[in-house]
């Protein structure tokens, strides 16, 4: 097959990847506002959508860890093919879906990984992973990560709780931490995009350095960023609803003041991850912020069930995302049928997810059960506020009119009539 055909290929699944990765993780970043009522869902994604786009173009340190770190690419280093890429890409993109149907918040990182290891492996053998980047920058941050978010977002909790306590009998007034989930949500996304989409830009130019078309050690162009961008944007905007019910209410019940410290931690460490050009998951992070939040709230409950089933899902994502991308780069080994044929099965897997998908769909309209709706912060359009203008005023011209009628001579003469009755 043509070179120039298996990198646009490569290309294009890099990019469906990221745009799978956009609707898995959206629930990183507004599980938790959706599910305190503090923002809608439909204006929540669209929020998403925004600011990862606007994150992804604020740092490609992630996407060099990526295209000249994890796997070693030329100049000296073992040769990796765009098949094997193409291979590494399909283990991830069907690992992905298998968990959005299953709505399990797993982590596309590490299926990005797995499958670029498995393929890289069975294609150039174990030497073509560089083994401290994968411990330095992907297992021990995967470890270490979710602990210290959790243990962080307890901290905060607690404080949260804490500077507004009931005292002399009054209620305590938490209605601020409703509004402040929209920057803390907020601050989630944009760093949600300055990590995940870097992943993608790294395995779109590790393609590029691996076909000859652009030279070793160079980071992503800027056409690949726009690309990135947009795509994880989009994905984002599609929703995820089914991991968002999990992370929303599956793990723990979600009240503001600890959503907002569960998305503080989580924003602030994946900011720092990405400076330091560390491919952290993201999922892991959320995951791990609302755990300890939970665990920081006084009569809040962990279910521990859905817990493990998350922790089980992060376990098996780098080993089974590696199977499916090895078993694929070996049947693209066998020449240009053997990549139809893992492009077949693959649309093939793929369109099967689709279709059980839509026997349970999950929208927004029933991903999460608020139970303070009606005080969402609204973000209407210029259409919903010329109608609530319109209506406000019929209502004030109304309420004028029957205040008018009540002080007229004939009213007062009626209710007084109807008092010494």
């Amino acid at each position: 097959m043509d070179l120039t055909l298996i990198v646009v290929l490569v290309i294009g699944l890099a990019l469906f990847f990221d745009f799978t990765n956009g609707f898995h993780d959206t629930a990183n970043a507004m599980a938790t506002p959706i599910a305190t009522g503090a923002i809608k869902p439909k204006a929540a994604v669209a929020l998403a959508a925004v600011l990862n786009l606007v994150g992804a173009f604020l740092s490609t340190e992630v996407a060099k860890t990526i295209s000249g770190g994890l796997i070693r690419e030329g100049d000296g280093g073992i040769a990796i093919t765009p098949e094997m890429i193409y291979a590494g890409l399909m283990g991830a993109v069907l690992w992905n879906m298998v968990t959005w149907l299953l709505g399990l918040p797993s982590s596309s990182s590490h299926a990005l990984f797995g499958g670029l290891i498995g393929a890289a492996i069975v294609g150039a053998g174990f030497g073509a992973v560089s083994y401290a980047v994968l411990l330095s920058k992907v297992i021990l941050p995967a470890l270490l990560a979710p602990l210290i978010v959790g243990v962080s977002a307890f901290v905060c909790t607690r404080l949260a709780y804490r500077i507004t306590k009931r005292q002399a009998g009054t209620s305590p007034k938490r209605g601020g931490f409703r509004v402040g989930q929209i920057f803390s949500s907020s601050l989630v996304a944009l760093s949600h995009g300055t990590n995940d989409a870097q992943k993608t830009m790294g395995v779109i130019t590790l393609t590029l350095i691996a076909s000859g078309a652009q030279a070793a050690g160079t980071g992503p162009q800027f056409w690949v960023v726009v690309a990135c961008a947009l795509a994880i944007a989009l994905g984002t905007y599609a929703g995820g609803w089914r991991i968002i019910r999990t992370m929303g209410a599956g793990l723990t019940e979600v009240k503001p003041a600890q959503g907002f410290a569960a998305e503080v931690s989580t924003g602030v460490a994946i900011l720092a991850s990405s400076h330091l050009g560390f491919a952290l998951s993201t999922t892991q992070v959320a995951s791990g912020s609302v755990i300890g939040s939970g665990l920081g709230r006084k009569g809040a409950h962990v279910r521990w069930g859905v817990a493990g089933r998350v922790g089980l899902g992060w376990l098996l994502t780098l080993p089974a995302a590696g199977a499916v991308g090895a078993l694929a780069a070996f049947t693209a080994h066998l020449g240009a049928w053997g990549l139809a044929l893992v492009t077949v099965v693959g649309i093939g897997a793929l369109l099967f997810i689709w279709y059980l998908s839509r026997k349970d769909r999950v929208g927004h309209h029933n991903a999460v059960e608020v139970e303070d709706a009606a005080q969402a912060v609204d973000i209407p359009s210029k259409r919903e506020r010329k109608l609530r203008r319109k209506r406000t005023e019929r209502e004030a011209a109304l309420a004028s009119s029957r205040a008018g009628a009540d002080t007229a001579p004939g009213a007062q003469q009626d209710h007084t009539t109807e008092g010494n009755r």
